[in-house]
């Protein structure tokens, strides 16, 4: 008896031991997440019901939420952020898939030397890729010499001052950075399908196309769901790309400023606004929730 009660309070301390012990192993990530993460949000929140700045901060209810209403700067990046995502999301997921697609064939040779091609602007340097793009978009660039000497254009097109190619050319940055990302699910999602699902359907005559339409669309179903709502909260946090390819003014007019790049000027650039910066992320938030909630909801009532 007096074994059992040794072993017993033996095995009690032990238990407390190793539970204290795993506190203090995951006591730092904590503080990091809390101060990082947790803090920033709560704080936000208290910011957007203020106006002014420092010490001349005022509390404003909502006024900040009326003020949205009225200001055409935050109404234009709200256009250019749903711009950019109804256009570039799709074409982004599409490309990918099609590489994708490409890529798992045995056919294709050097298929390691393309997939490292297609991947590599996803871990390229900002600054060596807002030089670059600018260097070739430009009005005497590269991309105007090879459109003039082919016909396409008659003169060149200035990508960068003139609103509508200045949001092609925005899209078409977001497009070459990050399609490579999504094309790397879809290439490991199919790899992973069964190969003899396809060669049953082959031999019942499907046709390429319907077995594509009907095998591989329907497995790929969790990935595309995964792929669209990242993309989908990327574009609306739209930041990088516009910031370094018209050195953070958003233009030119505010044909390419977005909700993240006008948050970053009204709290570094213009006159200090922090509450209604903050009052502005809160509708990225309610962006991507409703977002991501709907594509959630199709994606259920498809299956």
């Amino acid at each position: 008896m007096a074994h059992a009660k040794t072993s017993g309070a033996r095995t009690s301390g032990l238990k407390r031991y190793y539970d204290v012990n795993g506190w203090l192993f995951i006591a730092p990530a904590i503080g990091l997440i809390g101060l990082f993460l947790i803090y920033p949000i709560f704080r936000s929140l208290y910011l957007s019901f203020f106006s002014g700045k420092g010490m001349m901060m005022k509390f404003a209810g909502f006024g900040n939420v009326a003020r949205l209403s009225n200001d055409p700067v935050f109404l234009k990046a709200l256009t250019n952020t749903t711009i950019f995502f109804v256009v570039q999301v799709p074409i982004m997921i599409v490309l990918a898939l099609m590489l994708a697609s490409l890529l798992n064939t045995d056919r294709l040779k050097f298929a390691g030397v393309f997939r490292t091609a297609i991947f590599l602007p996803c871990v390229a340097s900002l600054v060596a890729y807002s030089i670059l793009f600018k260097s070739m978009f430009s009005v005497d660039g590269i991309i105007n010499q090879a459109l003039l000497a082919v016909g396409i254009i008659g003169s060149p097109i200035g990508w960068l001052t003139e609103p509508f190619w200045a949001k092609v050319l925005v899209i078409i940055a977001i497009t070459w950075r990050w399609t490579g990302y999504n094309m790397i699910f879809y290439l490991a999602a199919l790899q992973n399908i069964d190969r003899s699902i396809y060669e049953a359907a082959r031999i019942d005559g499907v046709p390429a196309w319907a077995r594509f339409v009907h095998l591989t669309i329907p497995m790929l179903k969790p990935v595309i769901l995964f792929t669209t709502i990242i993309s989908t909260i990327g574009t609306i946090q739209l930041f990088d790309e516009v910031y370094n390819l018209t050195e953070g003014k958003g233009g030119p007019a505010d044909a390419t400023i977005t909700l993240s790049l006008y948050i970053y000027n009204l709290t570094f650039r213009y006159m200090p606004s922090f509450g209604y910066a903050a009052t502005i992320s809160y509708v990225i938030v309610l962006m991507v929730a409703v977002l991501s909630f709907l594509q959630f909801y199709a994606a259920r009532e498809r299956s």
